[in-house]
């Protein structure tokens, strides 16, 4: 799972180029959209990478190698059986999509499964979903805050205390390999 605000475009290209089509999970992605405006996010992060992006659509079912990103204006969570689902509740802290429901859904269905990233982004969306999935035995990697093109949600994220990893933009996708393929870089921390 990852979260990204203000800057995003650009982690979220940095993070999906460095992961290729046999990735062997689901990437799903809370990306702050604006509302009222169509969004072209599928057309911009298929051209970075080789994974299969898409928005995300209520009842399917994540499979590996796929990006689903939450379309403008729903948060996108995930339900106990892991099917997706769209919401348009209440924003959570001003954005909807937001992480924080993303974060904490896929926490309670994956538990111990969910690697969640924090990319830039200018608010503390994604502190409180940090928390749900370090307390279901989740990973939790976040952009270092000194290199991100906007620190808020990165510093929101460290200063839970929940924090796995911190790394530059381009430091992420090699660690979420790592991994997913413990046995071929030792242990997990």
């Amino acid at each position: 799972m990852v979260a990204s605000s203000a800057g995003g475009i650009q982690g979220l290209q940095t993070l999906l180029g460095g992961l290729d089509a046999g990735l062997p999970a689901s990437v799903l992605v809370a990306q702050h959209l604006r509302r009222a405006r169509t969004t072209h996010i599928v057309a911009i992060l298929s051209r970075a990478t080789s994974l299969r992006v898409e928005l995300a659509e209520g009842g399917e079912r994540p499979s590996a190698g796929s990006v689903h990103i939450a379309p403008p204006d729903h948060h996108l969570c995930v339900e106990a059986d892991g099917t997706l689902a769209l919401s348009r509740e209440d924003p959570v802290n001003y954005a909807r999509p937001a992480a924080d429901p993303l974060f904490e859904s896929a926490s309670k269905a994956f538990g111990p499964l969910v690697i969640a990233c924090v990319l830039t982004g200018a608010d503390g969306d994604g502190a409180r979903g940090v928390e749900s999935v370090k307390t279901r035995g989740g990973v939790v990697i976040v952009e270092d805050p000194a290199t991100a093109a906007f620190h808020g949600m990165p510093k929101s994220a460290i200063k839970t205390g929940k924090v796995d990893f911190v790394r530059p933009a381009e430091g992420i996708a090699p660690l979420i390999r790592r991994l997913l393929h413990p046995a071929d870089a030792g242990s997990r921390r």
